[in-house]
Order: structure tokens, then sequence, then C-alpha cells
């Protein structure tokens, strides 16, 4: 099998980072005494959306920083898009989770990933037409 260092480097993070979301919705479900679904407390809902948006989103980033990297992408090229990418996921759980929300934090995240989510695609079909 080939070595996909880059994309494994960035997978570690995305797991930690989603081990420690799905820590908060544990606490907050603790706190709140909810063990399925949402109960009426916005700290729950804030910790399970903040949880739920990076499974949303992390699991096509990193097929996409997989694909680049199998096809020979250079490490500037991975390393700026997964480093946006973990930015960017970082930054939307950071804002979504607050109470109050920080919608600043929030946009960053999202723009970020976006941009990624955008870039990438387009370079795998640059690389697939052109080599």
């Amino acid at each position: 099998m080939t070595s996909l260092p880059i994309t494994s480097f960035y997978a570690a993070f995305f797991g930690l980072l989603l081990m420690a979301l799905s820590i908060q919705v544990i606490r907050a479900r603790v706190a709140t005494r909810v063990a399925i679904g949402l109960g009426d407390d916005i700290r729950l809902l804030r910790a399970s959306r903040a949880q739920g948006n990076f499974v949303e989103y992390a699991p096509m980033v990193l097929l996409l920083l997989l694909l680049l990297e199998a096809s020979g992408a250079g490490p500037f090229q991975l390393h700026a898009l997964g480093g946006l990418a973990l930015a960017g996921r970082v930054a939307h759980a950071m804002g979504i989770s607050r109470e109050p929300e920080n919608l600043k934090l929030r946009q960053v995240g999202m723009a970020l990933t976006f941009t990624v989510l955008g870039l990438s695609p387009l370079l795998l079909l640059a690389r697939i037409a052109f080599g």
C-alpha cells in the first residue's frame, strides 16, 4: 500500500477533534439528563450540531486530500488544503458550540471549509485531465 503521510496527519487531528466534540455532547447530555434526542437545552443542541456538522464535512475533506495525495499532489498543496480544513473545522466548532454563538468564528470556519471543498475537486479534476 502507498504511504499517505499527509492525509494520515490530518486524519489523526480530525479524529482527535471528533473525540473532543463527542465528549462535549456527552457532557451536555449528563448535565441536561437527556439520553436520547436533544431536549430543550440550547447547549445540548449546540454541542450536538457542532459534532454533527463536523461529521458531515470531515469525511469528504479527508477523501479529497487522500485522492490528491494518491495522485501525486505536492506536500505544500496538501498541507495548505489540510491546514485550512482543520482550521476551518476548529473555528466552526468553537463558534457554533458557544452560547451565545460566536457567529464570526462560525462564518470563518465555513468559509475555510468551503474553500477547501471548492478547490480540492478542481485540483483533482485538473490532475486527472492534465496529469
